[in-house]
């Protein structure tokens, strides 16, 4: 792992947010950004300190839900941090591994409402699609990179980014590439999406103490907190990495994945499907 890169509530770089993290500053408030009081919860974590076109041009930024946004920021960052030429690199076997939980839902519900408002298909967006796939934040990475190699997006909820990560190792470890950016980026804090976790009573109620929510450790938890950002990390295979004289920050040694076939939400109580045998 050579490179690092993140957007979240607790800082845009990774300086700043393992500094919040060092402090034990919570990244957790209201929500502002749309009226939540008819909503029983009205808290999340926003993303702190971003400003999207310093890495994005404002053109391309528009095309762009903000999950993709923020994964495409994390990516940046990561292959800045790692020290990449991609000029003296084969790009045919450098790639990308990236995903999202749910995808674009706040443009979802923006275009959905322009065309009932308008009651035409006119008004929806020539890019209203690409702006909202999942596989898009690896999709404008290796555009912008000259990636050629691997190209994927993960969908797998909660353990996207893990997966991510994980197959990205795979895939070099399969000798399909000497180089993956992992990772992945969510912006769920929507009217759809905070109302439809809500409605399923997932998530927190301390609305009168929304940094003291997020607590799953807690005997008295009672639910999680909402929140966006981005992430993503450099992976090479090892010997590549030493080549260029890279800075190593650790290694990836091992992977799995298993499900429990259980239920869509809950898992079972003795934890089998989880456990690694």
């Amino acid at each position: 792992m050579t490179g690092l890169g993140i957007v979240s509530p607790v800082g845009s770089t990774v300086k700043s947010a393992w500094e919040a993290v060092l402090k034990g500053e919570s990244g957790i408030g209201p929500i502002t950004r749309f009226d939540v009081s008819a909503f029983p919860v009205r808290f999340g974590g926003a993303v702190r300190g971003f400003e999207v076109n310093e890495y994005i041009s404002p053109k391309d930024a528009r095309r762009m839900d903000e999950f993709m946004q923020y994964g495409v920021a994390a990516g940046i960052q990561a292959m800045s941090d790692s020290g990449i030429d991609m000029s003296k690199l084969d790009a045919d076997r450098c790639g990308a591994v990236c995903g999202a939980g749910i995808g674009g839902l706040g443009t979802i519900e923006e275009e959905y409402g322009s065309y009932l408002k308008a009651g035409s298909p006119r008004k929806i967006s020539p890019f209203f699609v690409p702006a909202t796939i999942v596989n898009m934040i690896s999709g404008h990475l290796s555009i912008k990179y000259g990636l050629k190699g691997p190209n994927l997006g993960i969908v797998t909820a909660c353990t996207t980014s893990t997966h991510a990560i994980g197959l990205g190792m795979r895939t070099i470890q399969y000798g399909d590439a000497d180089m993956i950016i992992a990772g992945g980026g969510e912006m769920a804090t929507t009217r759809c999406g905070l109302g439809s976790f809500g409605q399923a009573k997932a998530l927190s109620m301390r609305n009168d103490a929304p940094t003291q929510a997020s607590r799953p450790f807690d005997k008295e938890r009672d639910g999680f907190v909402l929140s966006d950002g981005g992430g993503a990390v450099i992976l090479e295979e090892l010997e590549h990495a030493r080549k260029r004289g890279a800075n190593i920050y650790a290694e990836v040694i091992g992977f799995g994945m298993s499900g429990d076939a259980y239920h869509i939400t809950s898992p079972p109580e003795n934890g089998e499907g989880a456990r690694m045998r």
